[in-house]
């Protein structure tokens, strides 16, 4: 796992963009030999006007602005354990934050910042904390509802880097399967934080039975706009 950042230190990123009414979310990078990897950001806000941080980056301070603007961030959701390395700098920023994470992923996250929650504590029908099954509870993920159309936001269960920048991102994507031809569970993260592939399966399965389910926001790679699809298509190469 990447060292935890210090201090406030922001890297490469992309604009922030609204993809639904209340769902911002902006693309980082990971600075790595002979290239840079995706990682992503998403803010929603809550009913009751805060908003709560997946996967946390450091942005220029324009772009906190906006954060900031749509409401003040009051959750922080650290979705696994490898995605820890910007959560101790945004708990120094906003010291009353509630950190979140899966309760499989607790000790790695603690080791870098107190986790406050393992479970739903956003008190707000239209959007769920989900523990994802197969993965010895080591992710999370978001399912998020506006105006019927839902958004669900996932961790490292599902890549889909279909424009990696430089060789080493390259590399990475096609050899360790981050979706460089279509969504994917990468191989590394089978190995590391799936441990039943058919009850994860069973979860994509479930999501993709939902009608009303609109787009899939990823940590590593592009928003999947054929979601019900792409669903499918990952359980299936699970059960294959």
């Amino acid at each position: 796992m990447a060292k935890a950042l210090e201090q406030w230190e922001v890297q490469e990123h992309g604009s922030v963009q609204e993809l639904d009414e209340g769902i911002l979310t902006v693309t980082g990078t990971i600075t790595m030999p002979l290239g840079n990897f995706p990682r992503r950001m998403t803010v929603i806000r809550l009913t009751g006007g805060c908003t709560v941080i997946y996967s946390a980056v450091a942005l220029q301070e324009a772009d906190m602005s906006r954060i900031e603007a749509l409401g003040p961030p009051t959750f922080m959701v650290v979705p696994g354990g490898h995605h820890r390395l910007d959560a101790r700098i945004w708990k120094h920023r906003y010291p009353a934050i509630t950190v979140v994470a899966p309760p499989g992923a607790r000790a790695d996250v603690e080791e870098v910042v107190s986790v406050d929650a393992t479970s739903d504590v956003f008190d707000d029908p239209d959007v769920r904390f989900i523990v994802v099954d197969g993965t010895g509870q080591r992710e999370a993920a978001l399912m998020v509802t506006r105006s019927g159309d839902r958004t669900l936001i996932t961790n490292d269960v599902i890549a889909h880097v279909a424009h990696p920048e430089g060789l080493g991102a390259k590399v990475m994507a096609r050899l360790m399967g981050f979706g460089f031809k279509q969504p994917q569970v990468p191989s590394v993260v089978q190995r590391m934080v799936v441990e039943d592939k058919r009850s994860l399966a069973a979860q994509f399965r479930e999501w993709s039975s939902d009608e009303h389910l609109r787009r899939i926001i990823v940590s590593h790679g592009d928003v999947i706009e054929q979601p019900r699809e792409a669903l499918i298509a990952l359980a299936e190469a699970l059960e294959g």
